[in-house]
């Protein structure tokens, strides 16, 4: 007798071929978009939103300006606290509110290592579904991304994202390689913790993306992918040859989905995905090679064992190795939630109701929208006057 859940996977995968091909059929979500479902998405969302707002604006200038103008690794830890505690919000609307089932499969990672993270990228909210890891295993707070330059200048979040400090691409190597040097250069103390995610296929997945990079490999006798892009190295070997001497290792990270791949508003009306998949290998640096062109055909093997995983997973609807984390803790979602609305209240009360609040909020937006745009952030003043002080 067959598997249920490899006839479903298989099912959908019928499906799901057959859509892309005919073009007028879909799967059908998951769960139906209720008035409830809407109205509570909503009400999520202007939370979230507002939430991050007050955030930002309140404490983004101290802990980035005036604790950074005495030491980087204080301002990262500041900025990690606050800002990882609003980021915990996610996994509990994913987990909790919409009930959706994160399981992890592979090896079991340990807490607050030192990590690259390579990962595949199926759908727009991949990066939001490491923060389910993340969060599991306290460095929610220190994750950090290479996104598109376009998403930086979103208001709010862009301003997220710059006290982050992810990293801005365009997406031509002439152009990126030197911001992303410099960017990684001030990623390399070991005290600093980090988890620096990479998506090497550049972008989301789709099929007609997926036939030009089956033609490009053809012709360039490179392995042709079908469930994955096929991976864009010279990022992955520039993060590599940065952090090999700080990394305690690599995770090289699958996340499949099922019942379909979801968009953003499907996780915030919490439609889809029933659930979500991720599969971990945890690899050691010294098993990586050291050579840029043997480290990109590591990485493009990499992804043709992503390519299996994923293929199976279609058929069989799991990743082997299941059950290597347990389900979050509501107690501990609660503990981080209850605080930033607490100060969300708060300090709406106080933007509305007193004008020298009203002010700073005035100012403070000017300043974040400012350094995100121009990619600015301010050096240790101190640190170099008490370092020159020594020296003489």
């Amino acid at each position: 007798m067959k598997n249920p859940n490899s006839c479903n996977g298989m099912l959908e995968q019928k499906a799901t071929q057959f859509s892309k091909s005919n073009g007028s059929i879909r799967l059908p979500r998951h769960r139906s978009l209720t008035p409830a479902r809407v109205l509570r998405g909503v009400l999520c969302l202007i939370i979230y939103i507002s939430s991050a707002f007050m955030m930002l604006v309140y404490f983004a200038p101290f802990t980035t300006t005036v604790i950074r103008l005495f030491s980087v690794h204080y301002s990262r830890k500041a900025a990690s606290i606050i800002f990882g505690a609003w980021l915990a919000l996610w996994p509990f609307l994913f987990e909790k509110i919409n009930k959706t089932k994160v399981v992890f499969s592979g090896h079991s990672v340990p807490d607050k290592e030192r990590v690259l993270i390579v990962a595949n990228h199926r759908t727009e909210v991949d990066w939001m579904y490491l923060w389910n890891l993340a969060f599991r295993k306290h460095c929610l707070g220190h994750i950090k991304y290479m996104l598109k330059s376009s998403l930086m200048k979103l208001p709010i979040f862009g301003w997220g994202f710059h006290i982050l400090e992810f990293i801005s691409v365009e997406r031509k190597w002439e152009i990126d390689e030197p911001v992303i040097r410099e960017m990684l250069s001030t990623f390399q103390d070991p005290h600093d913790p980090l988890w620096f995610a990479l998506f090497p296929e550049g972008t989301d997945y789709s099929e007609q993306k997926s036939i030009r990079c089956q033609k490009f490999a053809a012709e360039n006798n490179l392995p042709i992918l079908k469930s994955v892009l096929l991976p864009k190295t010279k990022g992955f070997c520039a993060c590599l040859n940065a952090f090999r001497n700080s990394l305690d290792s690599v995770y090289d990270i699958t996340i499949g989905y099922r019942h379909r791949c979801p968009f953003f508003m499907d996780n915030v009306f919490g439609i889809d995905p029933s659930e979500v998949h991720i599969h971990i290998q945890r690899i050691q640096l010294h098993e990586i090679p050291v050579s840029e062109d043997d480290a990109a055909g590591w990485l493009i093997e990499q992804f043709k064992t992503k390519d299996k995983l994923l293929s199976d997973f279609a058929d069989e609807g799991h990743f082997p190795n299941e059950g290597i984390e347990t389900e979050i803790s509501t107690f501990k979602c609660l503990i981080n939630i209850v605080p930033i609305l607490a100060l969300t209240c708060i300090c709406t009360y106080l933007t509305f109701f007193f004008f020298w609040f009203k002010m700073y909020v005035i100012l403070s937006c000017v300043y974040l929208t400012t350094t995100a745009y121009f990619n600015m952030r301010p050096s240790p003043v101190f640190g170099s006057i008490k370092t020159f002080i020594c020296r003489t």
